[in-house]
């Protein structure tokens, strides 16, 4: 059966963007040692959900002259109505619900790619497999929250670590 992974970085401090949203902190101290998670976390990844906010900073600031996920099928999760496509599918359905009906499709694994609202209804309802969370070296004091206002307690494994040019990789399985 596929998992759910949720695959994003957040400050030390437990931030994924600062107070305007902005995400230009997310590098390294400077070195030059880097690894490509990037690239190792997405061959095993056919199917990407995002929320709006997410969706719309890709395209309009970001990436604004290429998808960069083209080689996924990426879920808007939105209550506008937009006109999907066959890489692009736009959706008013319940995450919880839609990342459950995906699940049991054949398929990859199925990454989280934010926002924070999205990943909040996810953890809150346990659905989430597998966290691989990248821990930036710098604290951005506020901001958008990667967890907030958890209702229940979610126990974890520690599945790896990994450090490289001062950013963690921490990986925990769901228990």
């Amino acid at each position: 059966m596929r998992k759910i992974i949720l695959f994003i970085a957040m400050s030390l401090d437990g931030y994924i963007a600062d107070s305007n949203g902005g995400v230009a902190w997310l590098n390294g101290h400077g070195d030059d040692e880097t690894i490509d998670t990037y690239t190792e976390f997405t061959k095993d990844i056919d199917t990407v959900l995002m929320g709006w906010n997410t969706y719309h900073q890709i395209v309009t600031e970001l990436s604004p002259k290429e998808w960069v996920y083209h080689e996924f099928t990426t879920y808007v999760l939105t209550h506008k109505e937009y006109n999907s496509s066959k890489q692009i599918r736009f959706t008013s359905e319940n995450p919880v619900v839609l990342s459950e009906r995906l699940k049991k499709e054949a398929g990859k694994d199925i990454w989280i790619c934010g926002g924070a609202n999205l990943i909040q209804q996810l953890v809150s309802k346990n659905v989430i497999d597998k966290y691989y969370i990248s821990v930036i070296p710098t604290l951005l004091g506020n901001g958008i929250r990667l967890f907030s206002n958890m209702e229940n307690e979610i126990k974890l494994k520690l599945y790896n670590t990994q450090t490289y040019n001062g950013i963690i990789d921490l990986i925990y399985m769901r228990r």
